[in-house]
């Protein structure tokens, strides 16, 4: 009999680690109360990226903020990253009977705010996007082709063996044409930095290879695109994002001028105006 009782206790046990474990993926911060809206950060980004945007917006709704595991102070998880976020997101709505929120998402959240909407397990309110593309691969990336992308490469072997002074110099490179507000290089860079290796290295990777392309046209609900127009200009931005958005159905657009690509940094009151539209 004690031996049964001790297996049970064992089994009782696994599952809730795997609950927990689960639960891992993220982090949120909620503010305020009302109708329901999830901010996703970017890549690399904790939520404070949306602090000044969550200031107004939570004197009317309830704000839930994400940081993603292995961004900011949120440990980092095991890979497959991205579908375990995806995972733990649609975890947390079930739970929470979040069904009819709102999903405003930059860069990498606004991309997993396309694939959550797109799999219509939901009845979102609404999808805003933020400067984010339903494949950053096929932009980025000649002759793109998912299948081929896996996590051993060159690029990222020589990302892995980077000494932190190598890291930091890239860092610095990068974050320089992704904001015109020089004030704000600084902290995004220190949120590269302070992103967990694998995390930004396998992370990014799952990133490359989601190709929502062809899923976006199973979307049902609004869709209002916030694109920034810098460093390439509107005109070339506006044909990737007519080539990248051509099967959904239905989306609004509209494109911040003398912005990149932290529009909530480069032009605020602007993506506060927009955003506040949108949810009207």
């Amino acid at each position: 009999m004690k031996t049964i009782k001790n297996y049970i206790l064992t089994i009782i046990c696994l599952v809730c680690f795997s609950i927990s474990a689960q639960n891992k993926a993220f982090e949120v911060t909620i503010v305020g109360t009302g109708d329901p809206i999830l901010f996703f950060p970017g890549f690399s980004c904790p939520g404070e990226v949306w602090q000044d945007v969550v200031s107004e917006l939570s004197k009317t709704n309830a704000c839930h903020v994400f940081t993603f595991a292995g961004f900011g102070t949120v440990p980092a998880i095991e890979k497959p990253w991205l579908p375990k976020i995806k995972e733990g997101i649609s975890q947390y709505i079930s739970e929470n009977q979040l069904q009819n929120a709102t999903i405003v998402g930059h860069s990498l959240g606004g991309t997993l705010g396309l694939w959550l909407a797109s799999e219509n397990h939901f009845d979102f309110k609404k999808i805003i996007v933020v400067d984010a593309l339903a494949s950053t691969g096929a932009l980025i990336i000649p002759n793109f082709d998912s299948e081929t992308i896996v996590y051993d490469n060159p690029f990222n072997q020589n990302l892995l063996k980077m000494d932190d002074d190598q890291f930091e110099i890239m860092a610095g490179q990068m974050v320089s044409g992704m904001a015109l507000n020089k004030d704000k290089h600084e902290q995004i860079k220190q949120w590269i930095l302070q992103t967990d290796r694998e995390t930004y290295v396998y992370g990014y990777t799952d990133l490359l290879k989601l190709d929502l392309r062809e899923a976006i046209a199973n979307i049902t609900v609004p869709v209002t695109i916030l694109a920034a127009t810098q460093p390439y200009g509107e005109t070339a931005v506006k044909t990737i994002y007519e080539e990248q958005y051509k099967t959904l159905k239905g989306y609004t657009i509209k494109y911040a001028t003398d912005a990149a690509h932290f529009i909530m940094y480069d032009q605020p009151d602007w993506l506060l105006t927009n955003i506040s539209q949108a949810l009207q």
